[in-house]
């Protein structure tokens, strides 16, 4: 302290608090930056969704149709004959679609109609499917209808209503609304 008289010193101490101990700062913690993922260019660049021409063969992927299967069976409670249609239909909306055997029974596009396989790539607006002749086919979702069958259960979809990604559907809400025209 400034050299002052007693009188002052006391008469500050008296009036005002005073801080016996100095405390320091805090060190913040500094904040792990996260790694992002790579951008759609990179991927691009990278090819991380193509499949090699090599593995585009039906029957490897045939294992991942009967995972498929089990999956269904497991969501939908063993798809008994007694199960509601609606019930059914409504879970396999939301449900993951890669590795079940769709067909095109509908389309603005007549080449299309007919093309049956397993759903290897799910994307906003198209189909990947690979066919038993080991072709692989992208099928866009818009103007075409989708047969999906499973233990006898047959299930119409409308790609029209369908265009969105696999994981932003098993959030969505679908609404009823009449049929649409091809």
């Amino acid at each position: 302290m400034p050299k002052k008289k007693d009188e002052a010193i006391q008469d500050i101490l008296t009036r005002k608090a005073v801080v016996l101990e100095h405390y320091s700062k805090k060190k913040t913690k500094q904040k792990r930056k996260k790694t992002k993922g790579f951008t759609a260019k990179q991927r691009r660049e990278m090819r991380l969704f193509e499949i090699e021409p090599e593995q585009q063969r039906y029957t490897i992927f045939l294992p991942l149709h009967e995972l498929w299967k089990q999956y269904i069976r497991d969501l939908c409670h063993g798809l008994k004959p007694d199960a509601q249609p609606h019930m059914v239909q409504g879970k396999l909306l939301k449900a993951d679609l890669h590795g079940a055997i769709v067909t095109v029974t509908k389309s603005k596009c007549p080449s299309y109609v007919g093309i049956t396989g397993i759903v290897l790539q799910e994307f906003k607006h198209v189909f990947k499917i690979i066919t038993k002749e080991d072709k692989l086919k992208v099928v866009p979702k818009l103007n075409n209808v989708f047969r999906l069958e499973i233990d006898g259960f047959i299930s119409y979809i409308y790609g029209s209503k369908f265009q969105l990604r696999a994981s932003e559907r098993s959030a969505k809400k679908f609404k009823l609304k009449g049929t649409i025209d091809l």
